[in-house]
């Protein structure tokens, strides 16, 4: 009996100073480390402020071959090709994510590489888009560069630039921009007036591109269906940009705008279970619900209603009270699909965060198939998805990479998984770093810090191996 004492007090003394004893996650170093990831994914001269240090300069002659300067903006995810659709879709949160919670990361010393992170994005956007109706949307193609597993330092691969245009639409991809642009503008409003008004004369002349040359970016670009295909086409896109447009102005067209397109457009009439880089609607019915609450619908109070009710169609399938509820897995995560499910549950929990403040300031429930649900329930859900993310699951594995103890050591990422070019420079060739680095059974040379990986399956499991990319790649949009 009491040798059975000794061992429950030792085990209590054990619960109670663990790192994650009732205190829970450490949220603010989980913020600090997430915005490192985004270092890592530059492209381009690294500024002198870089923190990332096992990385150096890339993609240098990006755009060089059309005539263009594309140098800079992100590596999409563990490849080095920079696609535009989800780089402007990482930017749009981002900014959101400062629009709604910039005092408290700036409370956490985290504020300036936010805007850091979301200017890195714009500054290439603002390259990327030389004339009112020209936008570059991808450099390189992923066929060539996954051909190969070299550092972005080493590239050998075709760099070349893809555009659209008016005889080679892309409305979804201008939309996006668009919308990235005008969110953006409101992020540097008060500390860069300039640079914001700058953002605001792009994002103006995207949406202007998008809505009247209308077409899929990737019947343009084609070399991004394999990787970004548009599902959902663009209509999510176009009114996407104009809720951020107004949000940025307060201009009554933009109003007009998602009123008058609400219905042929699917505003009001798509009721979502996802939101990701490719299907905007429940992020638009999030922002027209805002407007709505506001009080600045005027007279199309019942179509913005209608948005609202799509809206909380969302949140209730988040929190399982819904007409038609989204997947989740045994131990609680949501989940869509094998490939890279992770995107899915950090965007729904951030819209699940957003609208919970919205309606806890307008002082509403939420409306649910089952009846009315305190608004602290989408606060709950969104708290659960990031403590499973960050341990708290079934393999108390965390999956923000260098968080916690047991995090994902074989990142499917060349730079991470290659050594340091700081460490090594001598040339890696395009075959070479499969032969050497791609199947290592070891951990990643470089700490990979802040990325979220692709995540685990239905059943909640997970094989941290590097050519496992469903499941071990990760991504900005993430």
């Amino acid at each position: 009996m009491e040798k059975k004492f000794v061992k429950l007090v030792s085990l209590l003394l054990v619960l109670c100073f663990s790192p994650f004893a009732l205190a829970g996650h450490d949220y603010g170093q989980a913020l600090s480390k997430s915005l490192l990831f985004f270092e890592a994914q530059r492209s381009g001269y690294l500024p002198h402020n870089q923190r990332v240090t096992w990385r150096a300069n890339s993609g240098l002659n990006d755009g060089k071959a059309s005539g263009v300067d594309l140098v800079g903006g992100y590596y999409d995810a563990g490849d080095n090709v920079k696609f535009g659709l989800p780089m402007a879709f990482t930017v749009t949160m981002v900014s959101w994510s400062i629009i709604e919670y910039g005092k408290q990361m700036a409370a956490n010393g985290e504020l300036s590489h936010a805007m850091d992170a979301v200017k890195w994005g714009t500054d290439y956007f603002i390259k990327a888009h030389p004339q009112p109706y020209v936008l570059y949307g991808e450099v390189g193609d992923g066929n060539s560069d996954h051909y190969c597993w070299q550092r972005p330092e080493d590239m050998t691969t075709d760099r070349r630039a893809y555009r659209i245009d008016p005889s080679n639409p892309g409305s979804d991809l201008a939309g996006e921009t668009a919308a990235a642009m005008a969110a953006a503008s409101i992020v540097f409003r008060r500390t860069n007036p300039g640079y914001s008004s700058v953002l605001l004369r792009h994002a103006h002349q995207l949406f202007d591109f998008a809505d009247k040359y209308r077409g899929k970016y990737d019947g343009s670009i084609t070399v991004a269906q394999k990787y970004y295909r548009s599902i959902s086409g663009y209509n999510d896109e176009l009114l996407w940009a104009a809720a951020w447009l107004y949000q940025a102005t307060n201009n009554q067209y933009y109003l007009n705008y998602l009123a008058k397109n609400g219905d042929s457009m699917g505003g009001t009439g798509w009721g979502m279970t996802e939101f990701g880089w490719d299907v905007k609607y429940a992020g638009v019915q999030t922002l027209v619900a805002k407007f709505l609450m506001q009080g600045k619908a005027g007279r199309y109070a019942s179509v913005f209603e209608s948005y609202q009710q799509k809206a909380e169609y969302f949140m209730c399938s988040c929190i399982g009270k819904g007409a038609r509820n989204v997947q989740k897995t045994p131990g609680g995560l949501i989940f869509r699909q094998r490939w890279n499910n992770m995107q899915f549950v950090t965007s729904a929990s951030f819209l699940a965060t957003v609208y919970s403040d919205y309606l806890a300031s307008s002082g509403k429930p939420l409306k649910c198939a089952s009846g009315s649900v305190p608004s602290s329930q989408l606060l709950s859900f969104a708290k659960s998805q990031v403590d499973y993310i960050l341990g708290d699951n079934p393999r108390a594995t965390s999956y923000m990479v260098g968080y916690g103890n047991n995090y994902p050591r074989q990142v499917h990422h060349r730079a991470s998984s290659i050594v340091s070019y700081k460490v090594s420079p001598k040339f890696i060739g395009c075959r070479e770093g499969y032969a050497t680095w791609f199947g290592r059974k070891a951990s990643d040379p470089n700490l990979l810090t802040g990325a979220l990986v692709g995540g685990p399956d239905a059943y909640d499991n997970f094989a941290d191996e590097r050519d496992n990319y469903e499941q071990t790649e990760p991504a900005t949009s993430i």
